[in-house]
């Protein structure tokens, strides 16, 4: 076979494979339809039918971690945004809301992170709004500026959303990847409401994937907007909200 041909057949089976990537992609969820008439004119608000679906197995999460918390102190780490707490208590992290301060990101101070697989544990002692930043960046204003960018939403364990797992473009447009699909349907039933949930966030390239206790959500294709940043830990705006952190970790990729 000529070279020409090999080339040929390769990009026809790249275009197959990306046309049934697409194809993956299926239609709200009835029991969705009012989160998706509430957010579907989002700047970001992605067409259900162009919406990639995440098929892959949790990467093995053994080999080649490191450590971003030290388990004593804050060290490696910056509170940005607010003024809610984050202190160590028993080895892990907590993150506590103060009602009238805005949402608050514990950030590491290492801000070029690019390719990773990132995962860490949490729960909540009180219920609140979280989620990890990633590929975040800052600008503007006091308390060490906004953080922007996507983060991978972990929305407490009460409400009928189930969106935990999606990635939402904080402050910069809302939802790139809203859990809506019927497809969905296992993805909107992984968090433990009672217990501790293992978030895991797979960044190569412009390809975003995550997983909520090993079942796959999101696959988000960036449009090169957010190629590296930091770390952020969530505790968002309101009148309540605790979450405790541990066995935050993160793997670089080439």
């Amino acid at each position: 076979m000529s070279i020409d041909k090999i080339r040929i057949a390769l990009a026809t089976v790249v275009s197959v494979s990306l046309s049934l990537c697409v194809a993956l992609a299926g239609t709200v969820d009835p029991a969705q339809s009012e989160w998706h008439k509430k957010y579907k004119k989002q700047e970001n608000a992605p067409d259900p039918a162009k919406m990639l679906l995440n098929t892959d197995k949790e990467p093995d999460l053994k080999d080649g971690f490191r450590s971003l918390f030290n388990g004593k102190d804050l060290q490696g780490w910056s509170p940005k945004g607010g003024d809610c707490k984050f202190e160590v208590k028993n080895g892990m992290l907590v993150g506590t809301c103060v009602p009238g301060t805005p949402s608050t990101y514990l950030c590491t101070e290492k801000s070029d992170f690019k390719n990773f697989i990132f995962t860490c544990e949490m729960r909540w002692e009180v219920d609140g709004n979280s989620g990890v930043m990633f590929r975040a960046k800052t600008r503007g204003g006091e308390k060490g500026g906004t953080v922007y960018g996507p983060q991978a939403e972990m929305e407490g364990i009460t409400g009928d959303r189930y969106w935990s797992g999606g990635i939402y473009g904080q402050s910069c447009g809302g939802y790139f990847y809203p859990v809506w699909l019927k497809e969905h349907a296992e993805a909107r039933k992984a968090l433990n409401r009672n217990g501790w949930n293992r978030l895991t966030i797979s960044a190569q390239g412009n390809v975003v994937k995550t997983w909520i206790n090993g079942v796959p959500v999101a696959h988000w294709v960036d449009n090169d907007e957010y190629p590296d940043g930091f770390f952020g830990l969530q505790i968002h705006k309101g009148s309540k909200g605790q979450v405790v952190w541990k066995n935050i970790k993160v793997k670089t990729l080439p």
